[in-house]
């Protein structure tokens, strides 16, 4: 149990670091972060509707494994008497 603890929170570290670079690369609606790092620059490279939907696709999946990822170490710690390993 202990194995599985420590790859769950591998992966959630790995996973919020990803997530996190996936919604900065969106592109900006307004002018929030996207603007703020390279808002010239990311016009041209987000300008394809494809490229678009396929970072769309990533963020949902990757977001959705993380939050399988939290549900998992909260059932371990909970079941797991605690969770101090």
């Amino acid at each position: 149990m202990d194995v599985l603890h420590v790859i769950l929170q591998i992966l959630l570290g790995i996973t919020s670091l990803l997530l996190t670079l996936l919604i900065l690369l969106h592109k900006g609606r307004g002018g929030g972060l996207s603007d703020m790092f390279g808002g010239g620059m990311s016009s041209g490279l987000s300008s394809s509707g494809v490229a678009e939907r396929n970072l769309n696709r990533f963020t949902v999946i990757l977001g959705v494994t993380w939050g399988v990822v939290i549900i998992a170490l909260g059932l371990i710690m909970r079941f797991s008497g605690g969770g101090d390993s």
